[in-house]
């Protein structure tokens, strides 16, 4: 399962890449500047089938994509006759949008599986009634065995089984205290001791029965432990309430990529502590460690729908990411493609003002290093992210 897991991730990040690259081909074809490739991939071509003038096809590492849009900066070299149809030539506003449409599409992609959570497969809610969902099958060996909802062949078996509770009994009384919502049961439960036998009184097809359930304790939990669980339903939401779900948490996702983007600096320092978990690092995962949670959610003891919605929710967080991440003002991210042409319309601006002609295009060549010097920052981030999550990585509780 988490095999299974990787795979739905590898496959969910290839399709958001190509999604991405599509934006900027869209546009570009609507704009009428000539696309020469559409790849998903890098290096070796592994196929390739041309369709007009532009090549489609598929390379041998799967670590990305990118469509070639002609005359993309003023170093590029462009046959004379392409000129006209080439980036570099169109109207500023253009310009903008094809740049902007890649992480447009993340967006989009975001809202949608946002919209699927709370309108198709639903959020899951909690009974407030003592009624009884699924029971453990064992004590649990430790904190994260109980967080995992993992049994062993040697754990011993959960109070709740051994006693003969079922899922759908209605608890109404234990150790003689009546009991109504699951909150009362859950106070009665934690308090009181462990290994002393109690009388719990149910109601089981209309009928009152009395058990009798000894307590347990996990190891590393200091209250005592019945192993019971609630009762739990999904509830989907209609399309208009669907969409209001989906706009605020897409915006309180977005505030918290912002926020991670940011962090990044701060968080290098503690991405090989032992308490990653509580610190700024513990905010911030590599693909590697996207990938891993991913496994995890599709390999644990829940139902499908839970899985489902944090898959989603996984796949639309990371969108909402890497969509914002492209957007910093920095090259070489289409956020610094935004910033070059913004500057160039400025400074047109100001050469107006000043009676002066425009300056055209910013000359790239200028540009390489502070290019050259972001990529490697980028690349040793990377490096340093996949690294922590490989040798310390974030456990999910």
């Amino acid at each position: 399962m988490t095999l299974l897991g990787w795979v739905i991730f590898i496959v969910a990040l290839l399709f958001s890449v190509m999604l991405h690259e599509f934006g900027h081909f869209a546009t570009a074809k609507k704009f009428g500047m000539k696309v020469t490739q559409y790849f998903v991939g890098f290096g070796t071509t592994l196929w390739s089938t041309h369709r007009g003038e532009t090549e489609y096809g598929v390379k041998a590492l799967p670590f990305g994509g990118f469509v070639k849009i002609t005359g993309m900066t003023s170093m590029d070299e462009v046959d004379p006759a392409d000129e006209p149809r080439s980036f570099r030539r169109h109207p500023a506003w253009q310009r903008l949008i094809v740049l902007f449409a890649g992480s447009f599409m993340h967006f989009v992609l975001a809202f949608v599986l946002l919209f699927l959570v709370g309108g198709v497969i639903g959020l899951e809610n909690y009974s407030t009634t003592s009624q009884l969902g699924p029971i453990s099958s064992c004590v649990p060996a430790n904190v994260k065995a109980y967080d995992d909802n993992i049994c062993t062949a040697t754990d011993q078996p959960s109070p709740a089984k051994v006693a003969g509770l079922r899922a759908g009994d209605k608890v109404v009384s234990f150790d003689g205290k009546s009991v109504s919502t699951w909150t009362a049961l859950g106070n009665d439960i934690r308090g009181t001791p462990a290994h002393r036998s109690v009388p719990v009184v149910i109601v089981r097809n209309g009928h009152r029965q009395t058990l009798h359930v000894t307590l347990a304790t996990v190891s590393g939990e200091s209250s005592s432990y019945l192993g019971i669980g609630e009762i739990s339903f999904f509830q989907r939401y209609n399309p208009v309430r669907s969409v209001t779900y989906a706009g605020s948490l897409f915006g309180q996702v977005l505030t918290g990529s912002a926020k991670e983007i940011g962090q990044l600096p701060s968080a290098i320092p503690h991405l090989f502590a032992k308490n990653r978990a509580s610190t700024s690092a513990g905010q911030v995962t590599s693909v590697v460690g996207a990938g891993e949670i991913t496994g995890s959610v599709v390999s644990a003891n829940v139902g499908w729908q839970v899985k489902v919605d944090y898959v989603l929710l996984i796949m639309a967080s990371l969108n909402i990411f890497v969509g914002a991440f492209n957007l910093v003002p920095l090259l070489p991210l289409d956020g610094g493609h935004i910033a070059i042409v913004i500057y160039e319309r400025v400074r047109a601006w100001f050469a107006r003002l000043r009676g002066r002609s425009d300056p055209g295009l910013v000359d790239y060549t200028k540009l390489i290093p502070v290019s050259v010097g972001v990529f490697g920052v980028l690349v040793f981030f990377g490096l340093m992210l996949i690294l922590a999550d490989l040798v310390n990585p974030i456990h999910l509780t």
